[in-house]
């Protein structure tokens, strides 16, 4: 943890815009934190963790997975508390059963989620999602901070927004804007009072069930346009004019609509061209400024939308521009790619291009450019290593091998490259299930997951190939922590955020309950047991039943810093 995030003597720090999350939370007086751990949202929960241990009146939990996350918060604002959930991208996937109905009941505490998108895939395998969807989905206000002070400013202002509209509110990173590091403005921190937390039974608010929810619907609706109305008025909204341009001059019919990190290619781009032309950032994202956006593009003749991948500005400045300017000139992805990160070089060329001036080609920095691949931990040596030498000797060729999220992902790349499938946590088992049903048979599938995946969303994939019989032989790797993230805790190494050390969750006693026989379950040390290893993967493989083996070690980088721990007391 950052240690100015709790300074009282400054009114500047310099923090990542993840600590600036966390800042602008305890600025707020934020007292219930539940999140698991994704990156690039990592630091925001291990901060808190610290943070809760110091502080009794703050509490902070890392859940199984973001749904109970998600839920967990519900309760602390049903019961008036002011509240923050975090997580990556693909975990308001997970969390969406229960945000949903969230939206339709509003909040009694305030709550703020906070959801860091990934775009060009730096940490994440799935895909590129765009959390700005959930706009339309969820009908959630959204505001997309830029920079490291709007990550402060923003989630403060995010938790105004919840308290005075009943209403969870998202503040949505990206990578770039999450692991910025900047000074930033800071205010004092509120001193810490009793939660006075209670439940009072409101049947009328907490319970969905028809016809009242179709009630609920129409009161989200009506707050949304209240809150468009505090859009239009709030400054988060920014509209830059250039000082001394001359208002009948050809760049002063020229501008650019924008939010969150395209924000700073845009002011980028524009210092390389050495131009000025009008500029409206947008903060708010959901619901849209829309008054605003028609007052700005009325007089244009050319606008430049510049945002990541989906084009949501763009088809919203369309349909604007019909009603205000029709024959308004509208650039966006026609210039701009739509996959991966924008670079200022992009933003560079597509405003070169819309007014007209000669541009030399300018080199973009490929993703391809990289030249290391990933690859698991060489020193210490990574247990993982012996894991997949252990299968790709045991196993025949032609098994299927399905893919999971954690730091075994890496073996889809060379030298290994084993995977035949990889989508979502938990789904290597559910994913290969269905594979044994259709081949029936023809060809075995043996899957691989984590104990922080298994405890995620594993569970359910594994009950349900138990309960429908399944064929398949699923490994997971224990290595005693959720490594990929930052050696989170989980519940099967015996310790949470809270209290420390808590009873531990077994795997291979969960994995018996759920109907596997018990000669179809065994635990092996990869490392010390290689041989072992390999012998229980052949002698599992063989049977036309659902196995599993846990391959339980240590991770070695977990090893190595509690063997430093021991030494220094």
């Amino acid at each position: 943890m950052n240690k100015e995030l709790l300074n009282q003597d400054s009114q500047k720090l310099i923090l990542l815009g993840n600590e600036a999350i966390v800042r602008g939370a305890l600025e707020a007086g934020v007292q219930f934190v539940a999140t698991y751990p994704g990156t690039p949202a990592s630091e925001i929960g291990n901060d808190f963790a610290e943070i809760a241990r110091n502080n009794d009146k703050l509490y902070f939990e890392f859940s199984t997975n973001e749904k109970l996350a998600m839920e967990a918060v519900i309760g602390a604002s049903f019961s008036g508390l002011k509240c923050l959930c975090a997580m990556k991208n693909f975990g308001l996937n997970v969390a969406s059963d229960s945000l949903l109905p969230f939206l339709y009941t509003g909040s009694k505490g305030p709550a703020v989620i906070v959801v860091a998108d990934d775009p060009s895939c730096h940490s994440s395998a799935q895909s590129e999602e765009n959390s700005r969807g959930f706009a339309g989905l969820a009908h959630i206000p959204i505001l997309e901070p830029s920079d490291v002070q709007e990550c402060l400013d923003f989630t403060k202002l995010a938790f105004e927004i919840s308290q005075k509209f009943n209403l969870p509110v998202m503040v949505r990173l990206t990578t770039r804007v999450a692991h910025q590091r900047a000074i930033v403005k800071t205010s004092d921190l509120p001193e810490a009072s009793p939660s006075g937390a209670k439940f009072e039974s409101n049947k009328h608010q907490f319970v969905t069930m028809p016809p009242r929810v179709l009630e609920m619907h129409q009161e989200l609706l009506e707050k949304l346009d209240k809150i468009k109305e505090f859009a239009e008025e709030n400054g988060i909204n920014k509209l830059q004019i250039p000082q001394q341009a001359n208002p009948k001059s050809r760049l002063a019919r020229i501008g650019v609509i924008t939010s969150g990190v395209s924000y700073l290619h845009v002011m980028e781009a524009l210092r390389m061209l050495g131009i000025d032309v009008p500029v409206l950032k947008l903060g708010f994202f959901n619901p849209l400024p829309k008054e605003k956006i028609k007052q700005f593009i009325k007089p244009l003749k050319k606008v430049l939308v510049v945002e990541e991948l989906e084009p949501y500005l763009e088809k919203e400045t369309i349909c604007l521009a019909k009603e205000v300017n029709p024959k308004l000139e509208i650039h966006g992805k026609s210039l701009l790619p739509e996959v991966g990160e924008l670079k200022p070089e992009q933003v560079m060329a597509a405003l070169a291009l819309i007014i007209g001036k000669k541009l030399k080609p300018l080199p973009v920095v490929d993703f391809k450019t990289i030249k290391h691949k990933p690859r698991f931990c060489t020193t210490p040596v990574c247990p993982y290593w012996r894991v997949f030498a252990a299968i790709k000797q045991a196993a025949p060729q032609g098994t299927i091998f399905g893919g999971d999220i954690g730091c075994y992902m890496i073996a889809a790349f060379e030298p290994m490259q084993i995977y035949d499938y990889m989508f979502c946590m938990g789904s290597s088992v559910g994913i290969g299930h269905g594979i044994a049903k259709a081949v029936g048979g023809k060809q075995k599938a043996i899957t691989l997951m984590g104990d922080g995946t298994f405890f995620h969303s594993g569970m359910p994939a594994l009950l349900n190939a138990s309960y429908n019989r399944s064929n398949i032989l699923a490994i997971i790797v224990d290595n005693r922590i959720t490594a990929m993230t930052g050696h989170q805790p989980n519940p099967g190494m015996g310790q949470n955020a809270e209290e420390g050390t808590v009873s531990e969750a077994r795997i291979e006693q969960i994995v018996g309950s759920f109907g596997i026989k018990e000669e179809n379950i065994k635990v092996v040390d990869p490392v010390d047991d290689f041989n072992g290893m390999v012998a229980a993967v052949k002698e599992l493989y063989a049977k036309n039943e659902l196995s599993v083996i846990i391959a339980r070690r240590i991770c070695a980088l977990l090893e190595k810093k509690q063997k430093k721990n021991q030494d220094k007391s």
